[in-house]
C-alpha cells in the first residue's frame, strides 16, 4: 500500500506546467519572502509601543492579504454571520497548508492569538515576532509545560482575546482529516467560551505540505454555527473534542474532493489534550 509521503510526492510531481513551477520558484516565493521581511520587521518594531498588539494584527493581515493577491488565490468565506466580535471565542479549524494562517488571516474579521508550536518560537526574526505578538507556544513533548500554556490560553480568552487553534496538531499530509487532540475543547471549558468550528477547503491544492510551488486557484473558508460550553466542565473535554470534530468534518468533507476514510470519519476517538503519551490530562480538577 502507497504511504502518505510517497502519495504527496506523486501528487506534487503532477502539479502544473514547468512554466508554473519556474513562476512560483522566481516570483511568488521572493516576493512573499519580501513581504515576511519587510512586514516583520515593522511588525517587530510597533511591538516597542503597541501592547494591545491592534497594530501588530493589522501588519499580518495585510501580510496575508498581499500573500494571497500575489499568488491569485481567491477566498471565498462563508458563515461570518457566525462571528461576533463582541464575543470572545475559540477559532478552531483543520490545517492543510502552510497557507491556512494567511487565510485565517486574512479572512477572519476579529483579532486574535494562534496557539503554535514550541519550535517555531524557536526561529530567529520568526520567534521573535511570535514572542513580542503574543501567540501563545504549546510544547507537544513536556505535558506540564503545555498545561501551563493551555491555562494560560484560557486564561486570555477569560480576558477577551479571541484564539485560533488547528486541533489535528499539525498539517495533513493525505487531506484527510485527522484525529483532534484535546487542547481547544480544554482551553474552552476553562474559559467558558464558545469554539466556533471552521473548515478549510483546498489551501492543500494551491500549496501542498512540503512544497514551495503555488498555483492560482480558489478555496474556500466555511465558518459554522458556535459549539457552546457554558456549564460544561473538564470531564467533558472528550465529548467536546467529538462534537467539534464532527461538525468540522461535515463542512470539510460536504465541499472537499476528499474521499473520508473510516480511520477519519467524524466518530474518530480524540487524541489526549496535549500529546499521545501525555499523563496529565486528567490531572485537572474538574
Amino acid at each position: 500500500m502507497t504511504n502518505p509521503e510517497t502519495q504527496v510526492e506523486s501528487r506534487e510531481a503532477g502539479r502544473g506546467s514547468l512554466l508554473s513551477r519556474l513562476r512560483s520558484y522566481l516570483f511568488f516565493t521572493p516576493l512573499i519572502y519580501l513581504y515576511t521581511g519587510v512586514l516583520g520587521t515593522l511588525s517587530l518594531l510597533s511591538s516597542l509601543s503597541d501592547r494591545e498588539g491592534r497594530i501588530q494584527h493589522w501588519f499580518a493581515r495585510t501580510w496575508a492579504r498581499m500573500i494571497l493577491k500575489t499568488a491569485l488565490v481567491r477566498v471565498r468565506v462563508e458563515g461570518l454571520d457566525h462571528v461576533s466580535p463582541a464575543q470572545t471565542a475559540i477559532y478552531a479549524a483543520n490545517h492543510l497548508s502552510a497557507l491556512d494562517i494567511p487565510v485565517l488571516y486574512a479572512c477572519l474579521p476579529v483579532q486574535f492569538r494562534i496557539m503554535a508550536k514550541k519550535e517555531l518560537f524557536r526561529y530567529p526574526f520568526l520567534g521573535w515576532h511570535l514572542k513580542r505578538s503574543g501567540q501563545i507556544p504549546i510544547d507537544a513533548g513536556d505535558a506540564r509545560a503545555s498545561l501551563r500554556s493551555l491555562t494560560h490560553a484560557s486564561e486570555s480568552l477569560r480576558h477577551g482575546t479571541p484564539l485560533v487553534v488547528f486541533p489535528e496538531g499539525g498539517r495533513s499530509l493525505t487531506g484527510q482529516l485527522q484525529e483532534f487532540m484535546g487542547g481547544a475543547a480544554y482551553v474552552a471549558i476553562r474559559a467558558q467560551a464558545p469554539i466556533v468550528p471552521i473548515a478549510i477547503v483546498g489551501t492543500d491544492g494551491v500549496l501542498p505540505m512540503n512544497s514551495f510551488h503555488l498555483l492560482p486557484g480558489e478555496v474556500e473558508m466555511i465558518i459554522g454555527k458556535p459549539i457552546p460550553t457554558t456549564g460544561l466542565r473538564v470531564r467533558d473535554m472528550d465529548r467536546l473534542t467529538m462534537q467539534l470534530r464532527q461538525a468540522i468534518a461535515e463542512m470539510y468533507y460536504s465541499r472537499s474532493k476528499t474521499v473520508p476514510s473510516p480511520q477519519t470519519s467524524g466518530e474518530a476517538k480524540p487524541q489526549p489534550l496535549l500529546a499521545p503519551n501525555s499523563k496529565l490530562q486528567r490531572k485537572e480538577p474538574t
